[in-house]
């Protein structure tokens, strides 16, 4: 699956055990391919509630928080909750040892104390649209792998080129699924004024001091708080003190009624990408000639930062973003490695 991908993993709440079908279910599709099982297994609104391109739909309300994370709208005035490992970056970018917002948590009581974060964008996908047949008719099957690649990239830049944007601000952007058989154009729209909210201090986003988010089950308050800017009318702009939050028409309201036994849920979202497909020479060589160099470099790397983070609370500061997201891929790549072996 695609960053750009957004995916619905589906799951029936019930007893003795919790039930899930996943798998990569494209927007555009869920009234052809997955309505009918939604509905059988308790889904109450219309797979246009979710994607609609003549319309407001959930879609609008799911976005791209930063270089990948999923982020949802929960306020009509730009309200964005996300991950605390995906906002800690921008968290440990305002701490201090003054103001050591990593340990100690950062709450805004208005708008005038929310914190601008430059480089930080959010990302709303407008549009998906199967551009498969303007791409796979134009390829042929004698072509060597690097001329493919060097065809599709000719006819996706075109493409590009021909898509006509409903406003300055929106890009295209085209993924290839399903190993090169299929193709999607997603047409953006990125916001570049995002302001930290807030966020629990480390003991909660963090609790038990895991060094990843691949562990289940889970007790981390792992959540953080931004809110998109926009100009005075409703468009994305840098950062400016005349920008104002973003009036989003569509957003996910948060009940606190709780869960009843068999109540319906649902998980929508940009997941990484995946390879369930590979063949056993392509396994052998991603444990060993990826993932264990994966492990080696990234152990001595970690050593060498928790010497000095250890010394010092500003360097522990300083760093602190970029240890976290190396312990992740260390320990990811432990975790693939032994659940490869174990199976």
């Amino acid at each position: 699956m695609k960053k750009l991908l957004i995916a619905c993993l589906l799951l029936a709440l019930g007893a003795p055990s919790l039930k899930a079908d996943e798998g990569m279910w494209l927007l555009p599709y869920l009234e052809k391919l997955n309505i009918r099982d939604m509905k059988a297994k308790g889904f109450k609104l219309s797979a246009k509630d979710i994607y609609n391109l003549n319309g407001d739909a959930i879609k609008d309300a799911i976005v791209i928080f930063g270089n990948g994370c999923t982020g949802e709208i929960v306020s009509d005035r730009g309200l964005l909750l996300t991950n605390h490992h995906c906002g800690f970056d921008a968290i440990q970018s305002h701490s201090s040892v003054e103001h050591d917002y990593l340990k100690n948590g950062f709450w805004a009581m208005s708008d005038q104390e929310e914190i601008p974060t430059p480089g930080l964008t959010v990302t709303f996908i407008r549009r998906i649209s199967d551009v498969s047949d303007r791409i796979l008719p134009q390829l042929s099957d004698t072509l060597s792998e690097k001329d493919r690649e060097a065809k599709v990239a000719e006819i996706v830049e075109r493409i590009k080129k021909e898509t006509e944007l409903d406003n300055e601000h929106q890009e295209v952007e085209i993924q290839d699924f399903f190993g090169g058989n299929q193709y999607l154009m997603f047409v953006k729209e990125i916001f570049k004024d995002v302001r930290l909210v807030g966020a629990p201090p480390s003991s909660i986003g963090k609790f038990g001091g895991d060094t990843d988010n691949w562990m289940w089950p889970r007790h981390t308050g792992d959540f953080s708080m931004f809110r998109i800017y926009a100009d005075a009318n409703g468009e994305p702009a840098e950062y400016s003190e005349s920008n104002v939050p973003l009036k989003t028409p569509k957003f996910l309201p948060i009940s606190i009624k709780g869960l009843n036994e068999g109540d319906y849920a649902m998980i929508m979202g940009f997941p990484g990408s995946t390879e369930r497909y590979l063949t056993q020479s392509e396994v052998k060589q991603r444990m060993n000639a990826v993932n264990q160099a994966m492990i080696d470099m990234r152990g001595v790397r970690l050593e060498v930062l928790r010497k000095y983070m250890d010394a010092s609370d500003k360097t522990r500061i300083q760093y602190a973003s970029k240890f976290a997201g190396s312990s992740n891929y260390w320990k990811n790549s432990i975790g693939m490695n032994k659940a490869i072996i174990d199976n």
